[in-house]
């Protein structure tokens, strides 16, 4: 099971929010690029970027601050934020992304989910947010009536890589993972599941760790590591 360190973009700085909420933010750093190397040195094999203008602008924001770092680090990124349309995502991948991360397009538009995924096999990724099984879209500022579960079968059914399960209500919480959440989702699909959201210390990735057999393949922490609260050694460890 992978550890991810989530790098949150707003405004070209490194931050993270509360619950999803932009005017909820606490800045980490104004250079995201050496937080980004610092994740590398400290063992980290992958890295998940977020722009979060773009999240809510509806189109790539921090292009520049994303390019530099792609161009500072040795190690596979994914990214996302605003990311709706084929121009963006030939955009990301010529900067050397890994995989592309899309969220509001699949639920309004999966036809073009699936087209994507056709053009570029095994590099598109789809992020369900959720709150209390409902997903939420447009950088999570907009409730829908559906259910993370059905979405997930349908996006399998599009060929996505893979499905990144936020449950909103613990994002930036510190207050634990919603295992029984992240376990239903991952047991009604066979495509792999990275958890996201309210990793607070290392018994999270433990308890994570034992969903690796019904899909679990990653964990994307921010808040901890950047607080301290989880050491991102240890957590590397103890996932592998």
């Amino acid at each position: 099971m992978l550890v991810i360190p989530a790098i949150d973009i707003k405004g070209g700085k490194c931050v993270r929010l509360v619950q999803g909420k932009m005017a909820q933010e606490t800045v980490y750093s104004t250079n995201p690029v050496e937080v980004a190397k610092k994740w590398q040195s400290m063992g980290a094999e992958s890295l998940h970027l977020v722009d979060l203008d773009g999240a809510v602008a509806g189109e790539p924001k921090n292009t520049h601050t994303i390019e530099a770092i792609a161009g500072a680090v040795s190690i596979p990124f994914q990214v996302g934020g605003g990311i709706r349309d084929i121009e963006a995502i030939n955009l990301y991948l010529a900067m050397g992304a890994s995989r592309i991360i899309l969220g509001t397009a699949a639920l309004e538009r999966t036809w073009f989910v699936r087209d994507v995924c056709e053009q570029r096999h095994g590099q598109i990724l789809v992020g369900i947010d959720a709150r209390d099984g409902k997903v939420a879209i447009k950088g999570w500022e907009e409730l829908t009536n559906k259910a993370a579960i059905e979405l997930a079968k349908e996006l399998e059914g599009a060929g996505v890589a893979g499905i990144i399960y936020t449950d909103i209500s613990r994002d930036g919480m510190l207050k634990g993972p919603n295992i029984e959440g992240i376990k239903a989702l991952a047991q009604s699909v066979k495509i792999p599941i990275i958890a996201s959201g309210g990793v607070s210390n290392i018994d999270d990735i433990k308890k994570l760790k034992e969903l690796e057999l019904v899909g679990v393949a990653g964990v994307i922490t921010g808040k901890a590591i950047y607080t301290g609260s989880l050491d991102l050694r240890e957590a590397i460890r103890v996932a592998k």
